[in-house]
């Protein structure tokens, strides 16, 4: 599974990379996914970072 953040809705809250630090980092105050790290979305803490993330910002897709 994919995951990916969209950049439109993220506000920077950092609770992405709180959850799951080996897979999002913080880039001028906002959360992205690590280079390689794009098929990770079956991880749990991904999935967690994703219901958790205030903007709604984080998606999972097949």
């Amino acid at each position: 599974m994919k995951v990916s953040i969209d950049p439109t809705l993220c506000y920077g809250s950092a609770e992405c990379v709180h959850r799951a630090p080996s897979v999002f980092e913080f880039v001028d105050e906002y959360g992205v996914v690590r280079p390689g790290r794009e098929n990770s979305g079956d991880d749990p803490q991904v999935r967690e970072a994703a219901e958790r993330c205030p903007s709604q910002a984080i998606s999972l897709t097949e």
